[in-house]
């Protein structure tokens, strides 16, 4: 796992062809709107999201965010555990997030 700010995340993601954008926030916070593309798992459900995590493509590079950093720094540390390579936290999430939103 690795924690990249808003801008090597930005930068990053732009040059990846191999990139999944994972929020792992709950629906009520993903109503306020997500970034272009990403695969909506709340990390709250538990069994239910390590289920769905690990049904995940585990040779992408997944660009991982919440509303804070928190959580998905959490997510990411998990999915290393379940045997993905690339996994990058969003420091700062939603919060500090200055890029496009989309309504979900």
């Amino acid at each position: 796992m690795e924690d990249l700010s808003q801008e090597e995340w930005q930068e990053q993601l732009a040059d990846d062809n191999n990139a999944v954008i994972l929020d792992v926030r709950t629906d009520a916070e993903v109503a306020d709107g997500i970034i272009p593309n990403a695969i909506h798992l709340d990390i709250y459900k538990g069994q239910e999201f390590i289920e769905e995590i690990d049904k995940l493509d585990k040779t992408k590079n997944y660009y991982v965010y919440c509303r804070s950093g928190n959580r998905s720094g959490q997510a990411c540390k998990l999915m290393e555990e379940l045997g993905f390579e690339n996994a990058y936290n969003l420091e700062g999430g939603m919060l500090q997030w200055t890029g496009e939103v989309v309504d979900q």
